[in-house]
C-alpha cells in the first residue's frame, strides 16, 4: 500500500522533523484509518537510502495518519510516494 507525504506535523511556531503526516488515498474517514495505526512505513530517498517508521496515531478526521521515523525525513520528501508494509 503507498501513501503520500502531506507535511510535517507542525503548530504555529514549530515543526516536529520526525513526525510526518500521511495521506492514503483509499481511506477517507477516521474509522478506516484506525486500522493503519501500528504499521511500519519505508520512505526511499532518491539516493536508495531507506527512511523507516511507524504509523502511530490518526490525524483529523479525513483518514490522514501521522508517523514517527527514527530519523526526519527531508522537506524534498514532501509530495512524494511511501511505502506501508503489512
Amino acid at each position: 500500500m503507498e501513501a503520500i507525504v502531506a507535511n510535517f506535523r507542525r503548530g504555529k511556531k514549530t515543526q516536529k522533523l520526525k513526525h510526518m503526516i500521511l495521506k492514503v488515498a483509499s481511506i477517507d474517514n477516521k474509522t478506516k484509518a484506525t486500522k493503519l495505526v501500528g504499521k511500519k512505513v519505508v520512505w526511499t530517498s532518491p539516493a536508495g537510502k531507506k527512511l523507516h517508521g511507524e504509523i502511530k496515531a490518526v490525524h483529523g478526521n479525513s483518514g490522514a495518519v501521522r508517523a514517527i521515523f527514527e530519523h526526519g525525513l527531508p522537506g524534498q520528501s514532501i509530495g512524494t510516494k511511501i511505502k506501508i508494509e503489512a
